[in-house]
This record gives structure tokens, sequence and C-alpha cells, in this order.
């Protein structure tokens, strides 16, 4: 069976190897030495000044809305996983969907100032499958109308824009440490933020706000990670060059031997060092892409309609029509991608697809 990714899983006695450490210290939970050691990796590794990991990729999202969005009306993106609206809707505050760029896929920049009222009180914009929004544009916009801008960036890791980490950009971004991502905890997630006193307010609300054991800064929830899972991520962080590498290999290969006629691929934004998370091809029709998902599905192959359906048309949501967004989202499906996919896997997908196109 060959599904859309598979997780990357470091040889079992380095895992272990830190798992004993927590065994030895006795310290499972609450910011322990291996979170902590993960934390400074990450920094170093990342090039970024602040990060705190959570225990997944959406709390850090519900946090920043509950810290920014002040139950106003947020600015998003409808192509995006469900995750980015629903902590919206959640914490009280109301999604304004603008429709998307056509190649990039990413929220366009030029409709968000038609959608700004006297409620709006942030932009929430997803870097999709990795691919930067255009940050100038959104930053500059935010700052003539006093917004704040929260960056999704669950599929980040590595991304880098004008020989910038995307994690430093925007009032906060989060990234999601999820299993199936590149560089994972199992289950986990991340928060970034260089503004000093913000990122006070984002550490204590992920530790219940805690000050002390008996004293509070104010309202907080349950983000930490813990050190079973820092223990993953410390395994698998110096399996990066060659995840990377190796994920290359395979979206070059889809590159060369897609025949695309009739299929397109994903812009990737100027001066951006991307990281080859995802690879979506976008089909002439949607009946079409349901044939050759039907035909993939039947050699045990298992892409997936990602992103599927567009955010708008969540009942929850109550968005109004937007006609890029849907259509793409009814024609869009990423390929299978991951660590390990040999060529003749690769060569029964794409013979499939170029034959059913």
């Amino acid at each position: 069976m060959i599904n859309v990714t598979k997780t990357f899983l470091p040889p079992i006695d380095e895992y272990q190897h830190h798992v004993q450490r927590a065994w030895k210290n006795e310290w499972l939970t609450n910011r322990g030495e291996l979170v902590l050691e993960l934390e400074e990796n990450l920094k170093k590794y990342l090039s970024v000044s602040n990060i705190i990991i959570t225990n997944n990729g959406t709390i850090p999202l519900q946090i920043g809305m509950k810290l920014l969005g002040k139950g106003g009306e947020i600015i998003t993106t409808p192509f995006s996983y469900v995750a980015t609206t629903a902590a919206i809707v959640w914490e009280n505050c109301t999604p304004v969907f603008v429709d998307i760029h056509p190649e990039y896929l990413t929220i366009d920049e030029t409709k968000i100032e038609a959608a700004i009222t006297p409620k709006t009180t942030a932009i929430l914009a997803t870097h999709v499958f990795g691919n930067p929004c255009h940050l100038e544009a959104i930053e500059a916009i935010a700052l003539k109308h006093n917004l704040k801008v929260i960056y999704d960036a669950a599929h980040c890791f590595g991304v880098t824009y004008n020989q910038k980490s995307v994690f430093d950009f925007g009032d906060m971004s989060t990234c999601s440490f999820h299993a199936t991502k590149l560089f994972h905890t199992a289950e986990g997630g991340a928060m970034f933020c260089n503004d000093a006193e913000l990122f006070k307010q984002l550490y204590y609300s992920h530790n219940f706000g805690h000050k002390t054991n008996i004293d509070f800064h104010g309202i907080g929830i349950n983000g930490k990670i813990s050190e079973l899972q820092a223990a993953m991520g410390l395994a698998v962080l110096p399996h990066m060059d060659l995840i990377l590498t190796e994920r290359k290999k395979v979206v070059d290969y889809y590159n060369l031997h897609l025949n695309f006629s009739k299929l397109k691929g994903l812009r990737i934004r100027e001066n951006t060092q991307w990281n080859y998370s995802y690879y979506p091809v976008i089909f002439e029709t949607e009946s079409v892409l349901l044939e050759v998902e039907q035909k993939l599905n039947a050699l045990k192959i298992f892409p997936r309609r990602y992103f599927c359906p567009s955010l708008n048309t969540i009942e929850f949501t109550n968005g109004k029509p937007m006609p890029i967004s849907e259509s793409i989202a009814s024609r869009i499906l990423c390929l299978p991608l991951y660590v390990g996919l040999s060529t003749p896997e690769l060569d029964l997908i794409i013979a499939t697809i170029n034959t059913n196109q």
C-alpha cells in the first residue's frame, strides 16, 4: 500500500536513548530536560530566536486567536486545513474569507483590504504546502490598518524567504510537528514570536497561565508537550538532511516525468527555499480527478484531496462564495511523497496519472 505520506521513524535505539534519559530523570512532562534541549536545538536549526514547543499544532492557533483575535473578525483563507478556521470559531471570533491566488494557492493579498471592517482585529494566513504568502504585502496592510498577523505555518519547517525563516514574520507563527510532517514529535507543534511581551503571554498561556505555583498571569490552557514527544523530536532532528534530500528526489522525479499538458503544479513563491512538504497536482476537472483517484486506489495507492472542501463551504463558517478556492479544492490531489518511496512505485503512480488525464 502506498499512502500519501509515511511517518519518518528514526532508528529505534536513538529514540530509546532519549526515552531512557526521561526514565532516569523520572520526569515525563512539565517542560523537562528533553523539552528544553529540543527547543534549543530547534532554535539553532531554524535560525530563530524564540520558540515554544507544544503538544499539537492546533493549540498555538487557538492561543493566538485568544490573545490577538479578541473576539473580532479575522481575515483568513478558505484554502487550508480545517484547524485554521476551527481555531477562529472556537475562540469566538468570526472568519472572513478572502479568495486565493490561483497559482501560489495562498491568500490573495490584493483582496484583503476590501474585506477589512471596523470589527477586523487580525489576519490569519496560511503558507500553503510550505509556500509562503506575499509577506511584504500582508504586513504592509496590517501596519496600515493596525491589525495583528498570525501565520499558520504548519507545513513550513525549514522554509526560508529572502534567506530568513518564515517563522520570523508576523506577530506570531505556528507550526505542526504531527507524525505526517517532515520534522515531527509524533504529535506536537510550536509557536514563534519575536515580541518579548507577546512571547511572555504565549508562554504562560500554554501553561495554564501560571506565574508561580500559586500565582497566575491570567487565563491559560494546557499546551505543554511531554518528554516522550520531545524524545522523538530529538531523535528525528539529526536526520533532517536525509529527509529533505530524499523528498527532493521524489519531487524532482514527479516534475520530470508527469505530463503537465493538462495538469498544473504548485508555483513556489520567488526567493523561497522550499522544503518539499507536499506534491499537489491540479486536474482540469473534478471528474477527471475522481477517475484518476479511483484508478490509483484500485492499485492500493492513496493520494489525498488536500485541501478539500474549501473552508467557506463548511456549515459552521457561514462563508460567502470563493470561486477560485472552491474550484481548486475540487480539482487538487496531493500525491504520495515520503522518504523510502521507490522508483518503481513512482513509475506506477506517474503512469496511472499520465494515461488517465
